[in-house]
């Protein structure tokens, strides 16, 4: 059985981590398989945005500490889990949602930290509790200290404890919270709305803003330029002016 399963349904990729009696602990196995699944996620033309979620009652305690303890840092062929944020951040202009699902910690909140959007189960409880262990993080310190501010990251990450889904939610971790069993379906509904939009224009907006971050505000008008300028002459661009004009609603096709 796969560690990480990968499907396609209405032009949405649904990436998820699929070892749920050890609480999706992440494994070389499974580390191999997200790599697996981000990379056709960038490649298959027929997909427009991905669901990323856990199977269970957890997201991703992160890495298996027993495998850890065997085998060193986690590292395979196609790279290590650090990589993998970047290949998320820098490779991926399709939008990424993180349905999670229960707890999310270390390399499995790194992951849902990727995402573009979360919205969290209310019995979510995110943390970094690596100095507890003896060990530093690498997603808690580059990731999270980016996503809500720098004080409640510190607090997260030197303290080691969790924080509960409310709390999530007040300084900005996760979109939104809902009940269990309300999760993929407030989820869909985020999704369904971007799928409306022009697949190009939708991945432009992302790569404007992530592109811009840190830059000057020169760069970031220099960037979001040539990424407007790029869509101007494409087929969604003019069918939605076509349909803006002819008052119906358009249909765009990604090119």
């Amino acid at each position: 059985m796969a560690q990480v399963e990968y499907k396609v349904k209405d032009r949405i990729a649904y990436i998820i981590l699929n070892r749920p009696e050890k609480l999706n602990a992440m494994t070389h196995e499974m580390l191999q398989g997200l790599w697996d699944a981000f990379t056709k996620l960038r490649d298959d033309d027929d997909v427009w945005l991905s669901i990323v979620t856990g199977k269970g009652k957890a997201f991703s305690v992160g890495h298996d500490l027993m495998e850890m303890r065997k085998g060193g840092k986690m590292a395979d062929t196609k790279g290590s889990t650090d990589e993998l944020y970047l290949f998320m951040a820098t490779q991926i202009s399709k939008p990424i949602i993180a349905a999670v699902n229960g707890i999310c910690l270390a390399q499995g909140a790194g992951i849902a930290l990727g995402a573009d959007i979360r919205v969290a189960s209310d019995t979510v409880q995110f943390g970094w509790p690596q100095t507890k262990r003896g060990i530093s993080s690498i997603s808690g310190p580059v990731i999270l200290g980016q996503r809500v501010p720098i004080g409640k990251a510190l607090e997260i990450l030197l303290t080691g404890n969790f924080i509960n889904a409310a709390e999530a939610l007040d300084i900005g971790l996760v979109n939104y919270v809902v009940p269990p069993t309300e999760l993929m379906p407030k989820t869909l509904e985020i999704a369904m709305k971007i799928l409306t939009n022009a697949p190009l224009a939708v991945r432009g907006m992302k790569e404007a803003t992530l592109r811009g971050m840190d830059k000057s505000l020169q760069e970031r008008l220099e960037i979001a330029t040539e990424i407007y300028d790029g869509l101007q002459d494409t087929a969604d661009a003019k069918e939605g002016l076509t349909a803006f004009l002819e008052k119906r609603e358009p249909i765009f096709r990604g090119l």
